[in-house]
């Protein structure tokens, strides 16, 4: 994770320090107060490893250390474009308004998919209380491996992170239609995952639910063309906080988990005048 972390502040600092210079710069390009903007696109994922506590009726027990990983989908442009189906891949939407000439707000969805790797060794600590199953016992700093018949848990449809961001814009540069610009900005917002969950033989769980927060920081680089048009790549990076995750039918049973998530985004827009 830190080889991606140090590439990410490195970038911020740069925008930052682009941010510092003098206002002047942001007449470069075409007014942007007053309209909106629209962008979808794809993003890849990654997340650090994260402690997962189950508490339910017989058990209450913290998996250590368990590492996860997102699930990209083929590339298929009917897939992808198709309006029935662009929704399955990892997406990442966002509708925004400049009200002022270097400033946005911002409503966006992050579509990230979350993978607990099956079959990996971890740490195990408390207790299961049931005699029929294989795993009934007290566990104290013990290794146990994540089978499927012991849990699969991913927030498969998926890691939603609906949230709203403040964003600064700079222009760069500007020759005829085509523009250069760096946005910078922060968010936060709720988690709404479908956990897909089937834990010590239990009915499988798949179901939306509000599960927590998250809050991250953005960074990137715009090119925008024939005014109205734009492809964006950014850098995002931030910390997921889920102490409510469902788990099974039974409400009273849930999981509980935080971790740094990080991603990388290509997105494709429009920016337009309402009034």
């Amino acid at each position: 994770m830190l080889h991606k972390i140090i590439p990410l502040f490195f970038l911020f600092s740069v925008i930052f320090s682009v941010n510092a210079q003098d206002s002047a710069h942001s007449s470069i390009g075409t007014v942007k107060k007053g309209d909106f903007y629209v962008y979808w696109g794809w993003n890849l994922s990654d997340y650090s490893s994260s402690d997962i506590t189950f508490k339910g009726e017989g058990y209450n027990f913290t998996l250590d250390h368990v590492t996860a990983y997102d699930r990209q989908s083929d590339f298929n442009p009917r897939k992808y474009l198709n309006p029935a189906s662009m929704t399955i891949p990892q997406y990442n939407f966002r509708m925004g308004y400049y009200f002022k000439e270097n400033y946005s707000l911002s409503l966006g969805v992050d579509h990230m998919k979350y993978v607990v790797a099956e079959n990996q060794t971890v740490t195990i600590n408390g207790e299961i209380n049931d005699t029929n199953s294989l795993y009934n016992g007290v566990y104290n700093n013990d290794s146990i491996v994540l089978t499927p018949s012991f849990l699969s848990f991913e927030h498969t449809d998926g890691l939603n992170y609906i949230n709203v961001g403040l964003r600064r814009h700079d222009d760069l540069f500007q020759y005829k239609s085509l523009e250069l610009n760096t946005l910078f900005g922060l968010e936060s917002g709720f988690l709404f995952p479908k956990t897909n969950t089937r834990l010590l033989d239990q009915q499988r769980y798949d179901n939306f639910h509000i599960s927590g927060y998250g809050i991250n920081a953005v960074g990137g680089i715009q090119v925008s063309f024939l005014k109205y048009f734009f492809v964006q790549s950014e850098l995002k990076g931030g910390y997921i906080n889920m102490p409510s995750i469902r788990t099974t039918m039974d409400e009273a049973d849930s999981a509980s988990q935080r971790f740094w998530f990080y991603q990388v985004n290509m997105v494709f827009g429009v920016r337009f005048k309402i009034f």
